[in-house]
């Protein structure tokens, strides 16, 4: 078990829970948590008071209708086949593209309204611990659109994630092993006894459960066989394990020999020393600081192994701990680009984003929900910032402190902004068509609730009362003198709220600014 903190709980001790345990919040919500006390503040974060159904998934990707349009996608194909006898084969591939151009135009829009379904998830719900964890699954568990080309089964599996955030990290494993959209992603569905699929059982142990060096090739290769079997109805979305695909016989695995299936063999790697270990071990490097150190590894691993590798009783110690307070540890963390976005529209009280902006803000931060690069994930610290991304922060704060002032356009530096997360340059376009269309009429956030007239008569106190809200610490003399020296230069006979819009906007494109 970890030493607890035992000093006095600080209200920056309050900030700095709800910036790595959430997302952040407004001087009102740091206040809310500060008052509760540690214990209690922490509870509350672990315990929300929000059903996991609280926002309900857009009709299509309700399973009935999915599957509805999955089997309504089948005909078209059928149809388009059919219409094509007769055809040359030149006029047979034009029917066929067409067809099929028009079905991923339905995807690509439906990975959009699933997209800003999460993220306007991400940023009004009241439990943000859990949709942070949902974050960190779709990261261990990574998952993209790009080849599962379904949508729908890409929200299922998020709500498996949703469901399991703080529960038994076995069960959800088992619940991954049988996802359709994993299965898809990592081609598990093609992995029968003539032919098992080793890379689905190495990815498993490495990437998963284990870590490398933990397992064998062995392991990798007699776990593969028992993986095997696994298929995917497209029709009606669920995944079975048939008998005659599978591989029934006796395998050797971890040192232990039956004729396990795939729930055997995560049953078999929970039994391995490293399993204990492995998922603290990148917890503690997404909640608190990028190398977990080892002795705190191995306390944390104790925990989990005898709390039955449920993640609600380790994150409670480390959320209580006074390693998670120190102070190299506090705003000592590069804010991943859905951290910063939320984040800053948290402290701005913006309740949402203009349709389209924060896909169109991800795709430039290099962090798009349903789009991690690769099976491993994204990286993670200092890979987050390079000389791109952080001229693309500091323009995506311009914009969304200064509300259609600064909106994007389609022409001119529109298309550099935009970058396409699907397949063709026709979706970025259709991407950045919305976005115009929906910028040119936004506000941006409310300065006269945010900065009081009064409070503009007194460039210092205007300048403290922006540093409570989006530094919750003092950044410093140098760095408040200049402030304070930008609020003289800009205040006339009225501060108005452009002028508190571009000082907003300075505070934001500071390098202190994009540490959490």
């Amino acid at each position: 078990m970890l030493p607890k903190a035992t000093r006095p709980w600080t209200r920056e001790e309050a900030a700095h829970l709800v910036r790595r345990a959430g997302f952040g919040g407004s001087p009102v919500e740091i206040d809310r948590i500060h008052a509760l006390g540690r214990e209690a503040a922490v509870e509350s974060l672990l315990n929300p008071d929000e059903a996991d159904g609280a926002y309900p998934l857009p009709e299509w990707a309700r399973m009935e209708n999915a599957m509805k349009e999955a089997r309504d996608r089948m005909e078209i194909v059928r149809e388009a086949r059919r219409a094509t006898n007769g055809m040359s084969a030149e006029e047979a591939e034009k029917v066929r593209r067409q067809k099929l151009q028009e079905l991923q135009r339905k995807a690509r829009m439906q990975e959009i309204e699933g997209g800003q379904w999460w993220f306007r998830r991400i940023l009004t719900t009241r439990a943000p611990l859990r949709e942070k964890m949902v974050i960190f699954w779709h990261d261990h568990f990574a998952t993209s659109a790009q080849k599962v080309k379904q949508p729908a089964l890409l929200l299922k599996q998020n709500e498996l994630f949703r469901e399991h955030a703080m529960g038994d990290f076995r069960e959800l494993t088992k619940g991954i092993v049988r996802d359709p959209a994993m299965l898809l992603y990592l081609d598990g569905q093609n992995s029968s006894k003539t032919k098992p699929n080793e890379n689905f059982a190495r990815e498993v142990m490495e990437l998963f459960t284990l870590g490398e060096g933990n397992y064998t090739e062995d392991d990798v290769h007699e776990a593969a066989r028992a993986f095997t079997g696994y298929t995917l109805n497209r029709l009606t979305g669920s995944v079975t394990q048939v008998e005659r695909r599978w591989d029934n016989g006796n395998k050797k695995i971890f040192g232990k020999t039956g004729k396990f299936n795939g729930n055997d063999v995560v049953d078999l790697i929970f039994q391995q020393p490293a399993a204990a270990s492995y998922v603290p071990s990148k917890l503690w490097s997404y909640f608190v600081e990028d190398e977990a150190p080892p002795v705190i590894v191995k306390e944390l691993a104790k925990s989990f192994a005898a709390g039955g590798f449920r993640i609600e009783p380790l994150l409670r110690e480390i959320f209580l701990s006074a390693a998670f307070y120190d102070g190299t540890v506090m705003r000592n963390q590069i804010k991943s680009p859905i951290q910063y976005l939320v984040q800053m529209c948290r402290e701005l009280e913006i309740p949402d984003l203009p349709a389209g902006y924060a896909l169109q803000s991800q795709q430039q931060l290099g962090q798009v929900l349903f789009m991690p690069p690769n099976v491993a994930g994204w990286d993670w610290g200092r890979a987050w910032i390079n000389t791109n991304t952080l001229l693309s922060r500091y323009n995506i704060a311009g914009v969304i402190t200064t509300g259609a002032v600064n909106a994007p356009g389609v022409d001119g530096d529109s298309d550099e902004m935009m970058m396409d997360a699907g397949e063709g340059a026709g979706n970025g376009r259709m991407l950045a068509r919305m976005v115009q269309r929906r910028m040119q009429n936004w506000e941006g956030p409310d300065y006269e609730k945010l900065a009081p007239r009064e409070l503009r008569e007194d460039p210092e106190k205007l300048v403290d009362a922006l540093i409570v809200r989006f530094f919750q610490a003092d950044p410093g003399t140098k760095q408040r003198s200049t402030f304070i020296d930008y609020a003289r230069s800009k205040k006339g006979v009225v501060f108005t709220n452009h002028e508190v819009a571009e000082l907003c906007h300075l505070m934001m494109s500071t390098p202190h600014y994009q540490l959490a």
